[in-house]
């Protein structure tokens, strides 16, 4: 099931706080970036993050979910809670690599 424009609205209104934003559609599906970084997506109408130490330590009681057959398990956060998405997201993309240069 792909996830609605409308989804994707109200996820962006949520993170509308911190600068460096943006997302691409794929596969029916949305990809999230902060700064360059893949943080999360959004599957099937559900705001999901990946799972970093970071994340484990602020929220470690986070549900976990399925993005979609066959892939990593990623968090479920409460995207109204907008701040602790203001803490949650920045914190996400320091536990993650830079991202490779394409040649």
């Amino acid at each position: 099931m792909a996830s609605n424009k409308e989804y994707l609205d109200f996820v962006l209104e949520q993170l509308s706080d911190m600068d460096g934003i943006t997302y691409r559609a794929m596969m029916g599906e949305y990809i999230i970036y902060y700064q360059g970084k893949v943080i999360g997506g959004i599957y099937d109408d559900r705001f999901l993050v990946k799972q970093t130490k970071s994340l484990k330590a602020l929220i470690p009681d986070a549900p976990l979910e399925l993005p979609y057959e066959g892939a990593k398990e990623m968090y479920l956060p409460d995207i109204e809670n907008r701040e602790l998405m203001n803490e949650l997201i920045p914190q996400i993309a320091d536990d993650l690599p830079n991202p490779k240069k394409k040649q």
